[in-house]
């Protein structure tokens, strides 16, 4: 099998899509991305970021690809000399309800409205979102290669991660400070003793026969006059 090397950053061109649109007239030029696509537990987040033209690329990149505190760094620049930019969440029971690829793009859809400045081209992340009334484009590992998207996907990565850290304090059992509600085997462990929290998928493989079961077990201790283990921490915020 071919051995695939990653392009060091310092010899990828962040900025050719951004630069050829702007050649071309595009002047508010939209990245999207999101977060927490494949996690067990927690929002799904997804923002919207138009760069200006004199943005210092140096050390943006795919939010995965940067430590924690090169992410801190990216986002407090990126807040700070964006020309506009957007952050939307769907929590695990709007989730759960539509679906996690329509909320997707639903949410990527949304972001991109909620930009205070309306962009003249939009680049996305994977497939195309749909139904934007904008000249755009889908990039496969858009978030790796064009700016705008990076800039996106550390906007909605920094952001998950602080709320993630928030639910953490509540749930402290699940780990979300390290696992971000991402499936490792601490947190299925974690799932199997506790049960989900009311911030889980419950719509997802696994998280559901675990729900069902932790169900399935409160009905019957009710039934012998026990009182069932609950999660505590309340519910979900909004």
């Amino acid at each position: 099998m071919a051995r695939i090397t990653r392009v060091p950053r310092s010899e990828r061109d962040l900025a050719r899509y951004e630069r050829h649109l702007r050649e071309h007239g595009f002047r508010f030029i939209a990245g999207a991305d999101e977060a927490g696509r494949g996690a067990l537990a927690g929002p799904l987040v997804a923002a919207a970021v138009i760069l200006p033209e004199e943005f210092d690329l140096d050390g943006l990149d795919d939010s995965k690809l940067l430590t924690p505190l090169q992410r801190e760094r990216c986002y407090e620049r990126i807040v700070a000399q964006a020309v506009a930019f957007s952050v939307c969440r769907a929590m695990p029971s709007r989730i759960d309800h539509r679906g996690l690829h329509r909320s997707n793009k639903f949410l990527l859809r949304r972001a991109l409205r909620e930009l205070c400045v309306t962009p003249d081209y939009v680049l996305t992340d994977g497939w195309p979102v749909g139904y934007i009334p904008l000249p755009h484009l889908a990039i496969k590992k858009g978030d790796a290669v064009t700016a705008s998207v990076a800039a996106a996907s550390v906007v909605a990565k920094v952001t998950r991660d602080r709320s993630m850290d928030r639910y953490h304090r509540r749930f402290p059992v699940y780990g979300f400070d390290t696992n971000r509600g991402y499936g490792t085997r601490k947190h299925w462990d974690a799932l199997e003793r506790h049960g989900p929290s009311p911030i889980h998928r419950i719509s997802f493989k696994g998280v559901h026969d675990i729900a069902q079961r932790v169900a399935d077990d409160a009905s019957a201790a009710l039934g012998e006059g026990r009182k069932p283990v609950t999660v505590d921490g309340g519910p979900a915020e909004p």
